[in-house]
């Protein structure tokens, strides 16, 4: 069975203009700092930072130091208006910023959110090694006129190698040619990565493992190229679309053109395709429920696209029947979220979930009393209940709030992105508060 579509991808080495600020929602981008470092402080103190951390003996400066850098790098991404919980960011470094901060500027970017870093192999492995990254997060680079190096011990430093190249057959036939020479390799995933593709280059190259980049990147030309990956059987030539929330929750079933998602990409909103109106269809400017795009996939084989949405408005309902889904009610976590937020608005008197968001304290203490209930449960019914007591206290504190589920997997999102880890040791402060407040102090 053959692996999932190669889709391509926007690529930048500045700051895009407002108009294009929306082109991540295709789920990946490429930031080339390569480039972009001759121009930018930023990322020249970030290096500073870093350099010196990676040498002082002090190990709490260093520390500093690293945190304050990541916070830069996580600037730096902000920059290019890229939002990395739901995008793919793959960041290129160059190999004397890798090995100036001894790799540190590698982790940092992935602590600030993106998905892999991309270091060239020109001149051999050192900078590969010492990134000191997980080979599923490092991507090796090459470019196409360059004598590929001996790539024996490639498969124990990264997963990835693409081979740079622009769009001409010579420079295409040369990127094939250095893959023919990796033999024993097959460990690798070998990809030819083709800078200022346009969407006939995409379709051309779909058969083999070929990556396809818009430097110069339109919503048009990227939803081309994107889409050009995409199939579809239906004699309108529309594309099943599935509508879902940041959370995974299925919205609804509707069908998307060419030009949708076009205009999808252009406003970050949600813009499919109506079959009873003959035309594009604007989620919300009729009934004010319009929707915040995320993220837009192909599935694995190319025939039914996702829409990753954030459903806004004033009763927030996708369906035309003015619920949140097309199958009705939700359930689990999604149905008590929408029971909370009426209960803040509407409560009736005597509720009891009116009571907790009017009383602050007596919110704390049920949190408190039931995460320890939770902690001590050894049954497995016990502890699916005493967990469920979790969740409804603790979406009472979100709510009120006013943090839905959305913005909890939104950050979920961005912690599985970071390879640095905290100790995670327990804090005896809030061990002593929380056995006061179990022993009925304040």
């Amino acid at each position: 069975m053959p692996g999932p579509v190669p889709t391509p991808y926007a690529s930048f080495s500045s700051p895009p203009p407002s108009t294009l600020k929306f082109l991540q929602c295709v789920g990946r981008v490429r930031l080339d700092l390569c480039t972009y470092s001759s121009e930018s402080p930023l990322l020249a103190e970030i290096v500073t930072l870093l350099s010196e951390a990676a040498t002082d003996s002090d190990k709490k400066t260093a520390k500093k130091n690293i945190k304050n850098a990541t916070n830069k790098c996580r600037e730096v991404v902000d920059g290019f208006q890229v939002d990395c919980s739901s995008c793919d960011v793959e960041i290129s470094v160059s190999s004397s910023h890798v090995l100036s901060t001894s790799g540190l500027i590698c982790s940092s970017f992935l602590d600030a959110g993106c998905s892999k870093i991309i270091v060239p192999i020109d001149e051999g492995y050192a900078a590969l090694e010492a990134s000191l990254l997980p080979p599923n997060r490092l991507i090796a680079s090459l470019k196409s006129d360059t004598p590929p190096p001996s790539f024996g011990n490639l498969y124990n430093l990264t997963k990835t190698l693409t081979i740079l190249t622009d769009s001409t057959p010579s420079s295409i036939d040369s990127a094939l040619n250095i893959l023919s020479t990796l033999g024993p390799t097959s460990k690798v995933d070998k990809i030819i990565t083709v800078s200022n593709a346009d969407a006939e280059t995409v379709r051309k190259w779909n058969e083999v493992k070929v990556q396809t980049c818009m430097n110069e990147a339109t919503p048009k030309s990227i939803v081309e190229g994107y889409m050009s990956m995409a199939k579809t059987d239906r004699d309108d030539g529309l594309f099943t679309t599935v509508v879902t929330s940041r959370s995974g929750v299925a919205l609804g079933l509707v069908y998307s053109s060419l030009e949708s998602v076009v205009a999808a990409i252009e406003c970050g909103r949600g813009v499919y395709y109506s079959r009873s109106r003959g035309g594009l269809w604007r989620k919300g400017d009729s009934s004010g429920n319009y929707q915040d795009l995320y993220r837009i996939d192909l599935d694995c084989d190319g025939d039914a696209l996702r829409f990753m949405v954030g459903q806004r408005g004033e009763n927030p309902a996708f369906c035309h029947l003015n619920t949140l889904t097309c199958w009705g009610e939700p359930v689990g976590v999604t149905h008590l979220e929408e029971v909370l937020v009426d209960r803040l608005r509407n409560a009736p008197e005597g509720s009891y979930t009116k009571r907790l968001f009017e009383d602050e304290e007596l919110l704390r203490n049920k949190l408190v009393e039931e995460a320890q209930e939770l902690s001590e449960a050894v049954e497995k019914r016990h502890i699916a209940e005493e967990l469920a007591d979790v969740l409804y206290f603790a979406m009472v504190r979100a709510v009120k709030g006013g943090v839905s589920i959305d913005d909890a997997v939104k950050v979920l999102d961005e912690r599985s992105k970071k390879v640095t880890r905290r100790p995670g040791n327990d804090k005896k402060e809030r061990i002593e508060a929380a056995k006061k407040i179990l022993e009925g102090g304040k």
